[in-house]
């Protein structure tokens, strides 16, 4: 129940945190409020706050979900069915990313070959046949070829122009690539933030979900051990994520290897956190909500491509309630009810779902 709940937590903010934050941060609240916007948007270029955290913990607890789906596969039909499930999971998801983004809708040329949703497939297709085939000491030795090898490659091979070691915007090797080798629509117009070599360290941080997946599953272990321990592994990382930085450094749209770690070191903390509490200490009432929206996270995110929350929002607590806020209250308040409203609404929505016993999987 806690990965439901985590992962519901995580979606949450995808579906609303932008629209919230910017209301909050336009509030005149004192330095908290406007500290809190701040963690609710992503850095430009080099640095992490909270926001950046929100996609690599999806991909983070996507190698943990592996675990408990594919291992029961394996077990029960072979690595053969495991495999072929594997390959058309990992299609589908990466088509429902083609259309998530507009598909062909303003020609070919637009299409966007990589996204988010097509990162996470590629991910789970990775860490699964990696999960399938290697055992946990092959896949920490893969892990950091990964990491070692992408940290390498963006450290010596010199950029034509720029030459080697520069990780600046636009002067990277991995931008070179997207710029030279990734067809059609690219995000920041020449390059992706989920481009093309980009992807190969976050097949790491999919395989430190792995990693946390087969340590909860170890049946030798308490509840609390598994969460102390995770915790610990957490701060670790964390510790050789922000040092590492001080070389190489912290960047999500590069998705470097030190924001691996980082942003893998958090993804452990808040998955100990969430099951120390959830399943050890069975206090779950608080995370229902998480829980209505994790177990249906990939419908709500459709959806909400579709269906424009923030408007049916509006429709409530917008116009003459959200004047009232500003004038009687505080300039900037009708905002943050809308946005707040919004997020009420996904949760409902997935409420009905739950309540229904309506899981959309592929």
């Amino acid at each position: 129940m806690s990965l439901d709940a985590l992962r519901g937590f995580d979606m949450t903010w995808i579906v609303g945190a932008d629209a919230l934050g910017h209301a909050m941060g336009k509030l005149d609240a004192g330095p908290l409020v406007r500290g809190i916007a701040t963690q609710l948007d992503h850095v430009a270029w080099e640095g992490f706050r909270f926001y950046d955290l929100i996609f690599p913990l999806f991909v983070f607890m996507i190698g943990v979900a592996i675990t408990f789906s594919v291992g029961k596969l394996v077990e029960k039909e072979g690595r053969g069915a495991a495999v072929g499930r594997i390959l058309r999971r990992t299609l589908l998801l990466y088509v429902l990313g083609l259309i998530y983004y507009g598909g062909i809708s303003e020609g070919v040329e637009r299409i966007r070959l990589l996204g988010v949703l097509q990162r996470l497939a590629l991910c789970y297709g990775f860490a699964g046949l990696a999960f399938v085939y290697l055992k946990p000491k092959g896949m920490v030795m893969l892990t950091g070829a990964l990491l070692v090898g992408y940290w390498a490659a963006l450290t010596f091979i010199p950029v034509p122009g720029f030459g080697a070691g520069d990780y600046a915007e636009g002067r990277n090797l991995t931008n070179w690539i997207d710029r030279g080798f990734l067809p059609w629509r690219k995000w920041d117009v020449t390059h992706d933030p989920e481009g093309l070599f980009s992807t190969v360290p976050a097949f790491a941080s999919c395989l430190l979900g792995v990693f946390a997946g087969l340590w909860l599953q170890d049946k030798q272990a308490s509840g609390e051990r598994k969460a102390g321990m995770l915790a610990l592994a957490g701060v670790v990382t964390l510790v050789a994520g922000y040092l590492w930085g001080l070389q190489f450094p912290i960047v999500k749209k590069l998705w470097t290897s030190s924001f691996v770690l980082v942003a893998g070191g958090w993804s452990a903390l808040l998955l100990a956190g969430f099951y120390y509490v959830i399943d050890v200490r069975q206090v779950r009432g608080w995370a229902m909500p998480f829980v209505w929206v994790g177990t249906n996270a990939l419908t709500i995110y459709l959806v909400s491509r579709l269906v424009d929350f923030d408007a049916l929002s509006a429709r409530l607590v917008g116009g003459p309630v959200a004047a009232w806020l500003d004038q009687q209250v505080t300039p900037h308040l009708g905002s943050v009810a809308v946005a707040t409203v919004g997020i009420i609404l996904c949760f409902l929505f997935c409420r009905f779902l739950y309540r229904r016993q309506i899981f959309l999987r592929l």
